[in-house]
């Protein structure tokens, strides 16, 4: 029993750290180093995720929109490179100045 609870554990601790990582965010300059294709709309009624920039790590949450930037491409948990086209995003997004609007609209 105690070797189970031991699994559930870890299993709950990787789950857990592998979501809270999506959040820690490096713009890169090179298409093909990116994991999300990104199209920066004006319109938060068009995007599919409206995104929060923080100044505080500590702030990023997993799936909530709030995204802490980082200068090193090791420390990112997601690679993201913007597109002009549309057409070509994995994600449409909105920028907000408003933490309390942050989080994923569509998809």
């Amino acid at each position: 029993m105690k070797l189970i609870q031991q699994m559930v554990l870890c299993l709950v601790l990787v789950l857990a750290a592998s979501a809270a990582k999506a959040q820690v965010v490096y713009f890169t300059n090179e298409k093909e180093l990116a994991n999300k294709i990104v199209f920066v709309t004006d319109q938060a009624s068009d995007a599919d995720l409206v995104v929060y920039r923080t100044e505080w790590k500590s702030d990023a949450q997993p799936n909530s929109g709030i995204w802490y930037e980082t200068e090193w491409r090791s420390s990112a948990e997601l690679i993201v490179w913007i597109t002009k086209y549309r057409s070509e995003a994995d994600w449409v997004i909105s920028y907000t100045t408003n933490k309390s609007e942050a989080g994923f609209r569509r998809k």
